[in-house]
């Protein structure tokens, strides 16, 4: 194998695709990145079995010559060296040549770096995906709906379920579903697709879809999904994402949800976002993060922390709305404070049904998302 290759084209592809090799690898083949050369391109893969990734660089872009290839072929390198010796390379063209044993040299400049390769054949086999139903969404939707949502996926192995996030398509409507059994997210979109698509119990690892945030572009292109059997494929430009599906079956988590409310508080979310935050430094100092909510005869409400050793936080809100009965809540402030800060509304609807009954949080500008987190019992 030997091309001759644009070193920012090389450099961004292998960017993209390194955040699926395996830092710490079973099998040191995990931990590496193939390249395979035709005359048409570079195909540029990583993947540790739970999610791969595939970019694909064209040897001409718009009259511009990104690779010039002599021998086609393929080798497997060491991400970990690969992706921090490219960056730092100094030449704009990098040449890569592999001679027998996989031995590759990479030459910039006056620059020339000998690396060991690994067989390209022992390199995982990227799943088969059938391609016939689809769905289409806008990149920047998708992101939106997964920043909403990740943030009440369970962080504990011990329930693998939890930590994903739950998918749902019906009727041209996409439903994201994420619980830690103390807190909920829920979002909803309306996309693009066939009437009769449909699939539901797909259940993809939050920290995956936080690794396929990162890889969509924040101008408005658009994202192709496929569902298989057990692999989600995600098309962006010249990138193909795979994903793992969570094994398991999510619970249903629509009972917990109250559907009529004895107190709702309409509030400007900037206002209450600060409120919580300057309370939630008290209470993270306590290390129990509980923050209180008491609704006052005037219409106000207040927002209190206290801390043994550095005193209280009070703090008076006015309520764009009140209605229904007085109310006294404990609530984990940081749970509230990453809800506050993805939602897209200037005021928020807080709904209650007692004092140990869920608090719903929904934005008033839309019926799209909602947020469940479940109160502390605390006693006075």
């Amino acid at each position: 194998m030997k091309l001759t290759i644009l070193k920012n084209e090389l450099n961004d592809a292998i960017q993209q695709v390194a955040k699926a090799a395996s830092a710490r690898p079973a099998i040191p083949i995990l931990g590496g990145i193939k390249i395979d050369v035709t005359h048409q391109g570079v195909t540029l893969t990583a993947s540790d079995t739970d999610i791969s990734i595939q970019s694909f660089i064209p040897v001409e872009r718009e009259d511009l010559v990104i690779a010039t290839v002599d021998k086609p072929g393929s080798v497997v390198l060491p991400a970990k060296f690969f992706v921090e010796i490219v960056k730092k390379l100094p030449s704009d063209n990098i040449e890569i040549e592999v001679s027998q044993h996989y031995q590759t040299l990479l030459r910039s400049g006056s620059t020339d770096i000998q690396m060991v390769g690994l067989d390209p054949e022992e390199f995982p086999v990227l799943p088969s995906i059938e391609q016939s139903e689809l769905l289409q969404m806008p990149g920047d939707l998708l992101k939106a709906m997964i920043r909403q949502t990740v943030l009440a996926a369970s962080t504990s192995e011990q329930t693998p379920i939890l930590t994903g996030v739950l998918w749902n398509l019906q009727e041209g409507q996409l439903k994201f579903v994420a619980t830690d059994r103390h807190r909920l997210a829920s979002r909803l979109a309306h996309v693009e697709t066939a009437e009769d698509y449909r699939f539901n119990n797909v259940v993809i690892a939050a920290k995956t879809l936080v690794e396929l945030s990162k890889l969509v572009p924040d101008q408005n292109g658009l994202v192709d999904i496929v569902v298989a059997d057990n692999q989600v494929l995600f098309k962006i430009g010249n990138v193909l994402f795979y994903s793992r599906i969570l094994d398991g079956t999510y619970p249903d988590t629509s009972k917990i949800i109250p559907q009529v409310y004895k107190t709702e508080l309409v509030l400007d979310t900037k206002n209450l976002t600060d409120a919580i935050d300057r309370a939630y430094l008290m209470s993270r100092e306590e290390k129990t993060n509980i923050v209180r909510l008491v609704t006052l005869d005037d219409g106000t409400i207040e927002i209190s922390s206290s801390s043994t050793e550095l005193g209280r936080v009070t703090e008076g809100l006015e309520a764009k709305q009140f209605t229904g009965d007085p109310l006294r809540i404990a609530f984990n402030s940081k749970y509230m404070l990453d809800v506050l800060k993805v939602i897209d509304s200037e005021q928020i609807m807080i709904g209650f049904t007692g004092a140990m009954s869920p608090i719903i949080i929904k934005p008033t500008d839309h019926a799209y998302s909602m947020y469940v987190i479940l109160p502390y019992r605390t006693t006075g």
